[in-house]
């Protein structure tokens, strides 16, 4: 109620001379709209009327917002997602009493005046002018829609809802001509209809089905008589009168409108009186809304269709004409999830990794020759309760959609190092002097016809993981034993520029967005990728060269109005990475690893399978990334913080004195795979023939390359040095930022224990992607 005290604020005198300064104008515009001359109004109604003719008549009902459904590659439901909790209805599905419960307290005279009530106007005045302040307002059902489009209008942004909802004339003048219009085209039962589905009843609850549900757990169509009094009184005042938190207060509201409707003949005064004296009976559901009420742990899957439509330009170009259609809602997606592999991917997480461990895991499946997100996951679970361990960012995927900055793959890179190699006519019989441990080769040439060099006074050195491990090696026991100094020579012979190329022809790319860094360490796993990045590379493998980009929606449907319209959706779009040989020879090489290599806790057992473990330095990540011939799938484990090393450490129960990418990883991969894949054809690879190696190079190990895992005299987050002293002829220097910081605080930057001087000018920031790559897992 407005202040009424001297020295401040408007007199009733004055206020009740504002309200009939605004209602004589509404009826003189209306008067020039209708009359030739308005009597003794006619020149206060001339500028008026000029004012209004100025506005253009072209009001268009606006799509309300509802609710998104998210869908499996099945048709089941994983998350409804909203910005405003509506479901559209026809007014056959609402009930009779709701439609007469909010006609006789909103505008009783609804059926009988036109846009604009000036016998209610002038009941208004008389009773504000008698109660010295605004008791009651004129605005017809019309008027009140057309409002309510203007704030439907202005979504999310205050600003515009503040325009939408601003006291002022000029507002009160639009919203006239825009109720004249309405009423003429709509009619009076496709007015109401409208207006009880943008009406907001509080508690979330927009629409008069959302409201049913919300209150009482029922559809609008089935709403009896003081359910519909009660929901039609919430709707002056959603905070004073809810009756969730203040039963009373809407109590009595709900016999203000029983009595109203009584009043006006919709239903006799013993009716109402009965009905006033049943008690408030509700039957409450709660919202359940967005991501973290999806399914199966779903939840950062549901999240990664939102990045999609907030940031592909198939949906809108612009950021705000994207977050428009997502807010606006109505959709139905259907994705590309795999229910049975969604659930093989949650257990196996759940079975190997708690959500209270000091480190998590994340894992994806993808389709091959597809690019169909199959399954995605985490150990920890999708949500904002950090006490409970949740959180919201998306440990599978890259940072600009809503991941973190990434993890050092190790030697699950090496494979693309020998995709490269092969590609460019190397045979896979190639092979190096592979040395316990030796200094990196120096010259290396790398893109743009530029050289990488390493410092000649202070060479870097590298080591294997075991000191047993010592060439000559061939590319088949190397890969299976995972020699990190084979595949330093490898590089060195074949250049750099090949590795980078294939890897973005495979569609590998840093998880923070920045540049693949060119330096012979890349063969060693040293560049932050996602899993799923790291799956949908594999997977190229598996279709034997074939590379298809990630894609996660079949489908999208729209609700306007009663129909519905299928919207455009972004589509794998597929490229051959390399030859048919190449990807064959490189599954041989894999499934070697799988079979009697370091990954042999991964085996699928009688099923064909492939892969590759890895374990980056001081074992801040540990990786299986590994395939079938129709599903890929890779598997993070790790400190997302970046803080933890995984040694000396319990994860999911079992104490490991060292973790190693075919320990814990591994597992968890043959586990999750195994449900993804069962009842599914096992077809096998396309096999080359590879002679063994002529010369036994040493123990096989249980690590998966690297140095070993101590500090070597350097703390983490800080290494010193020059192995990147310039690429020749003014190259990049591998430099860059120090450290990554993401959403949700720091982000993984996963550092290595380094020799001295590893890389140039580079002090107390992290490593920025350099290193040994990882120990063999």
């Amino acid at each position: 109620m407005p202040k009424k005290r001297s020295g401040g604020g408007l007199s009733p005198t004055q206020q009740a001379a504002k309200f009939l300064g605004v209602s004589v104008l509404a009826g003189a515009v209306l008067a020039g709209i209708a009359l030739p001359a308005a009597g003794a109004l006619g020149l206060a109604a001339k500028g008026s009327v000029q004012s209004f003719d100025e506005i253009p008549a072209n009001l268009k009902s606006p799509q309300l917002s509802q609710r998104t459904t998210i869908l499996d590659d099945r048709g089941k439901q994983i998350a409804t997602v909203y910005s405003r909790d509506r479901t559209v209805v026809d007014l056959k599905d609402i009930s009779p009493y709701m439609q007469k419960a909010i006609v006789a307290i909103e505008d009783s005279r609804f059926y009988q005046h036109g846009a604009v009530d000036l016998k209610g106007v002038l009941r208004a005045l008389n009773k504000n002018a008698q109660s010295g302040g605004v008791a009651q307002g004129a605005s017809t059902l019309t008027q009140q829609l057309v409002k309510n489009y203007f704030i439907e209008e202005a979504g999310d942004d205050p600003t515009k809802v503040a325009e939408a909802t601003q006291q002022t004339l000029g507002r009160k003048i639009r919203e006239l001509k825009y109720a004249i219009q309405i009423e003429d085209k709509l009619g009076k039962k496709k007015i109401l209809e409208n207006y009880l589905n943008i009406t907001f009843f509080g508690e979330q609850a927009y629409g008069v089905e959302a409201a049913a549900q919300r209150y009482f757990s029922k559809h609008a169509k089935n709403l009896n008589l003081q359910e519909s009094a009660l929901l039609a009184g919430i709707v002056q005042s959603p905070s004073r009168y809810d009756p969730v938190n203040d039963e009373a207060e809407a109590t009595k509201r709900r016999n203000t409108v029983l009595q109203r409707m009584a009043e006006v003949g919709d239903i006799s005064q013993k009716e109402a009186d009965e009905a006033k004296q049943k008690p408030v009976e509700l039957d409450p559901s709660h919202p359940k809304n967005g991501c973290i009420t999806a399914v199966k742990g779903a939840g950062f899957f549901c999240d990664y269709v939102r990045q999609i439509l907030l940031t592909d330009k198939s949906f809108g170009k612009t950021r705000e004409a994207r977050s428009k259609l997502w807010n606006r809602g109505g959709l139905t997606i259907r994705t590309t999830l795999d229910p049975q592999a969604q659930r093989s991917v949650q257990a196996s997480l759940k079975d190997h990794v708690y959500e209270s461990d000091s480190v998590a895991t994340a894992a994806t499946i993808v389709e091959p020759g597809t690019g169909k997100i199959l399954a995605m996951g985490q150990s920890r679970p999708y949500g904002v309760n950090t006490k409970n361990h949740e959180t919201t960012i998306n440990l599978s995927v890259n940072q600009d959609m809503g991941g973190g900055a990434g993890y050092q793959p190790g030697s699950t890179f090496k494979p693309i190092v020998a995709a490269a190699a092969i590609e460019g006519g190397k045979p896979a019989t190639q092979e190096y002097s592979s040395p316990y441990e030796m200094a990196y080769p120096s010259p290396v040439s790398a893109c743009n016809g530029k050289t990488w060099h390493d410092d000649p006074n202070r060479p870097t050195k590298l080591t294997n993981e075991n000191e047993s491990e010592h060439g000559p090696y061939g590319m088949k026991e190397a890969t299976a034993k995972s020699v990190n100094t084979y595949y330093v020579q490898l590089i060195s012979d074949i250049g750099i520029c090949p590795v980078i190329d294939m890897a973005h022809r495979m569609g590998v790319q840093r998880a923070d967005g920045r540049k693949v860094q060119q330096a012979p360490s890349i063969a060693l796993g040293t560049q932050e990728m996602s899993p799923l990045t790291m799956a949908n590379a594999y997977a190229t493998f598996a279709a034997r060269g074939m590379y298809c980009t990630p894609v996660a929606i079949d489908s999208i449907t729209q609700k306007v109005g009663s129909e519905q319209k299928s919207l455009e959706v972004p589509k794998s779009t597929c490229s051959r990475a390399m030859s048919e040989n190449t990807a064959d020879t490189v599954s041989t090489l894999l499934k070697g690893v799988v079979e009697d290599g370091t990954g042999q806790e991964a085996g699928l057992g009688s099923r064909p399978s492939a892969g590759k473990t890895g374990t980056t330095d001081e074992r801040y990540a540990a990786w299986f990334v590994g395939y079938t011939p129709n599903m890929a799938g890779a598997v993070w484990v790790g400190d997302p913080q970046h803080k933890r090393r995984m040694v000396d450490i319990t994860i999911g129960g079992v104490p490991h004195a060292k973790v190693y990418g075919g320990e814990v990883p591994g597992p968890i991969w043959r586990d999750m795979m195994s449900g993804a894949l069962e009842g599914k054809p096992a077809p096998d690879f396309h096999l080359i023939d590879i002679p063994d190696d002529t010369h036994n190079g040493g123990d096989q190990g249980k690590g998966d390359g690297g140095t070993d895992d101590g500090n070597n005299g350097t703390a983490p987050g800080q290494v010193t040095g020059g192995l990147i002293a310039g690429l020749t002829d003014g190259g990049t220097t591998d430099g860059g930022a120090t450290g990554d910081q993401g959403t949700g605080g720091t982000l993984p930057t996963p550092t290595f224990s380094l020799p001295g001087n590893f890389i140039q000018g580079q002090l107390n920031g992290g490593n920025n992607g350099h290193g040994h790559g990882g120990h063999r897992g």
